[in-house]
């Protein structure tokens, strides 16, 4: 598969499956609807691992603008090609979070608060203060992306193949289970202040739908805050990209 359509699909449906769950729990008159932030954050998880699996043998599964940065900052990937994987993100982000509104538009309808509406799709902080959320992201950010420039490939040591090359597993199963594993730990343990969007494409891509998007009854899309889930990602990356070249 072409990389940068896996890195679309795969993104898009990162975002049908967690923006997905999202409107499945706040939304009004859902089967899922008060199922709390515990069922958002396993939501998060397995959208988490069901995108890579489907994008990992295309394009790696990145399906994060920060995560390819930094990814390109380690010397893990071409610096030339982030822009593409970028691109091919955002577009994935945007056309998921349109799914997910077609989806639940009854739903939408039927709820009020312009509050919940904008919550399927992007991130806010649950005490103002754009500085604090801000250093939020980088750490939230830091944590996702260092453990995944550490992490190894699963191996059979003991089966040792030709020229003494271990075989490995394949990451579309065991391999792709420690990042969702990763996701849900961010979201239980440091996910109350922000929302943990952790991902500029998750958060932008999905804002711009609903700015865009004919939601009834829809506040406005909190543009002021927009540069932190988008800016934080980025520098939390970034700062793990410094780290994992001074560790060596």
């Amino acid at each position: 598969m072409n990389p940068w359509i896996a890195e679309f699909i795969g993104t898009m449906i990162l975002i049908v499956l967690g923006n997905g769950v999202v409107a499945n729990v706040v939304l009004s008159k859902t089967k899922g609807n008060g199922g709390g932030p515990i069922v958002i954050t396993v939501g998060w998880g397995i959208a988490v691992f069901v995108g890579a699996l489907c994008s990992e043998k295309g394009s790696g599964a990145h399906l994060n603008p920060a995560l390819t940065l930094a990814l390109a900052a380690a010397g893990k990937f071409e610096m030339s090609r982030v822009m593409g994987y970028v691109l091919a993100q955002m577009l994935g982000a945007i056309i998921g979070a349109c799914l997910v509104y077609y989806f639940y538009r009854a739903h939408f309808d039927a709820t009020k608060s312009g509050d919940d509406k904008l919550a399927c799709f992007s991130t806010s902080p649950n005490i103002a203060g754009n500085l604090q959320a801000f250093f939020c992201e980088v750490i939230g950010t830091f944590v996702l992306v260092l453990p995944i420039l550490l992490m190894q490939k699963p191996s059979l040591e003991h089966l040792a193949g030709e020229a003494g090359k271990a075989p490995v597993l394949g990451l579309g199963t065991i391999g792709l289970l420690p990042v969702a594993i990763l996701v849900c730990g961010i979201g239980l343990s440091l996910g109350g202040t922000t929302g943990y969007a952790i991902n500029p494409a998750r958060d932008l891509g999905p804002r711009l739908a609903h700015h865009f998007l004919p939601i009834a009854g829809k506040r406005d899309s909190n543009w002021s805050y927009a540069w932190v889930p988008v800016a934080g990602p980025f520098v939390g990356g970034l700062v793990a990209a410094i780290v994992f070249r001074l560790i060596g």
